[in-house]
């Protein structure tokens, strides 16, 4: 285990500024949306809001779960608000996306899990927003097809659900979600032809041949697109950071990826699920 707090040097997080961010941090307190780029502390956040983008987070700010690498608050969610899908939709208008990433807390408190919610928040920026292209990055929704396919009748380009860390360390990392469950969900996703997409962490004390074991588990499950980044612990009480792994070591994934047979590998350090997420439709 490593001091999390003392990171090295290629680690360095550039801290938002500049117009286009002061842009999209007014329009999200406006409209109190929230974002995973807040919530969960992205590193990229300060590149991704100078660009004039950000991953609109749906169902609340607060999540039913609580994974111990996610620093999203945890505990009793409010009910889904009536004017969230609406707001988002102006805001996607405001800001002039091009691209869109919607994420999700988990809401296993709801009947359908928020699928419906879902569902609803991609028919209506498909209606509203026509030519700007979108990926969603779901929850497991417990592994209920029916659940699954509210999502995929809906047709965005890309739909992603992160399988987070290796076998091993999925009952120590992840709450209530299985790695097979996980697979099962990505096996669904692929099935359906649409563009399938799925992300680790590297740093949590996984061994480089359980890295190609999960790497071969996604393919096999349909996966296309992957991603690899480092953990990074967001404060003493979560998960500890095990390791801080060098780009060089994160390049040789990417390649090893590309090489087995993904369509799309993003694997460095501060790569998170929707880093460059624009890229990953083609």
């Amino acid at each position: 285990m490593v001091d999390y707090r003392r990171k090295p040097d290629w680690l360095k997080i550039k801290l938002p500024r500049g117009f286009k961010t002061s842009q999209v941090v007014g329009l999200l307190n406006e409209k109190h949306l929230h974002t995973i780029c807040s919530s969960g502390m992205c590193p990229n956040r300060g590149e991704c809001w100078g660009n004039g983008t950000a991953t609109f987070m749906i169902g609340g700010n607060v999540c039913t779960r609580s994974c111990k690498f996610c620093n999203v608050a945890t505990g009793r969610p409010l009910p889904l608000d009536p004017n969230e899908i609406k707001d988002i939709v102006e805001s996607v208008k405001s800001l002039n996306l091009k691209h869109i990433v919607i994420t999700s807390v988990d809401r296993d408190d709801l009947p359908d899990l928020g699928a419906g919610h879902w569902a609803e928040m991609i028919r209506t920026l498909r209606r509203e927003c026509p030519g700007v292209t979108m990926e969603v990055l779901i929850p497991d929704f417990q592994g209920r097809e029916e659940l699954v396919k509210m999502v995929i009748d809906e047709k965005p380009d890309v739909i992603s659900h992160n399988l987070e860390t290796v076998r091993r360390l999925t009952p120590d990392v992840r709450c209530h979600a299985t790695y097979d469950t996980s697979l099962k969900v990505i096996r669904q996703i692929a099935d359906s032809g649409i563009r399938s997409k799925s992300g680790i962490m590297l740093g949590l004390g996984e061994t480089p041949e359980e890295i190609m074991e999960t790497m071969k588990d996604l393919l096999a499950a349909g996966c296309e697109v992957m991603t690899i980044g480092q953990y990074l612990q967001p404060t003493a009480k979560h998960f500890p950071v095990q390791d801080y792994i060098h780009p060089d070591v994160f390049e040789q994934y990417r390649l090893k990826g590309l090489e087995l047979g993904f369509r799309h590998m993003e694997s460095a350090p501060m790569v998170r699920s929707s880093y460059h997420a624009e890229r990953h439709i083609h």
